[in-house]
């Protein structure tokens, strides 16, 4: 069996999934929201654009307008929430989020029920081969937009204001409020750009698997286990987390005998590199103790 389709697959789903971790995590950071709406963001952003393109829309304008919605979701509800939030524990942050992904779906079922639909970005149309596997534009763009984005989140988190308020509220909420830091506007930005980068997940995944709103909804699992793998700090750990899930995914499911166990792996390998941290945090202690 020739695997490498299955791998050259599996770096492309895990490059969205990195792309959307760095949107979970960057948020995390910075407001201490686990935002689990995030794949639900990005399912509606998708059936949005899928609309405007259906109503005759040209695909560029109806994908800014998608990734813009996807910016507006996630920020109305910063607006709406986010002061509650900060002053809650993590447990009912959680709840709210999970209560926005749940409303999000509904709303989505509702006005497009749940059949499945596809996305066919122009680019995908572009293709060729490489050692035997078919390779199209879109699926370049997927890799090489995952780490442009890694890329450009830590120049900007280094050398922007806005980056070094991200960086100080994540360190120290209250003395970065002390020293002067706008908390509200640095916060409000994070949950925009968590937004836009939702929507552009969900769009590539809709080109590159299925449009389907329970379906995209629950791929902020892969995406978590993504952050969990870098540690909910490292934005190169989550880039990798995100390319190991998902060219796990696609291994397990080039076998029959074992493919319906493909959703697991995400589960599996964050499990995994918990259990291997715990276990190098409780060495870290009896050698510091002895």
């Amino acid at each position: 069996m020739n695997l490498l389709p299955f791998v050259v697959a599996g770096l492309v789903i895990g490059s969205v999934y990195a792309l959307s971790g760095v949107g979970v995590l960057v948020l995390y950071r910075t407001t201490g929201v686990l935002n689990f709406a995030h794949g639900a963001v990005g399912g509606m952003a998708a059936l949005l654009v899928w609309q405007m393109v259906e109503l005759r829309m040209q695909p560029p304008v109806a994908i800014a307008l998608g990734v813009a919605a996807g910016a507006a979701i996630a920020l109305l509800f910063g607006l709406v929430a986010g002061p509650f939030l900060a002053r809650v524990d993590q447990l009912r942050k959680a709840i709210a989020t999970l209560g926005l992904a749940l409303a999000l779906l509904g709303l989505m079922l509702f006005v497009w029920n749940d059949k499945a639909r596809t996305i066919r970005l122009e680019s995908s149309r572009i293709s060729f081969d490489v050692a035997g596997a078919r390779v199209n534009v879109t699926q370049l763009v997927c890799l090489g937009l995952a780490l442009l984005v890694v890329v450009g989140t830590l120049l900007a988190l280094r050398y922007t204001s806005t980056g070094t308020s991200m960086r100080a509220l994540a360190s120290d909420r209250e003395l970065a409020a002390v020293v002067g830091t706008n908390v509200r506007l640095v916060e409000n930005t994070a949950w925009a750009i968590s937004g836009a980068v939702a929507g552009v997940s969900g769009i590539l995944l809709a080109d590159q698997t299925r449009l389907e709103p329970a379906f995209l909804t629950f791929l902020i699992i892969p995406e978590l286990a993504a952050v969990v793998i870098g540690r909910f700090v490292s934005l190169w750990l989550t880039l990798v987390g995100g390319l190991a899930v998902g060219v796990g995914q696609s291994l397990v499911s080039a076998w029959p005998t074992v493919s319906a166990f493909s959703t697991a792996v995400p589960f599996v390998v964050a499990t995994i590199v918990i259990l291997v941290a715990a276990r190098r945090r409780v060495v870290t202690v009896r050698v510091v103790r002895t």
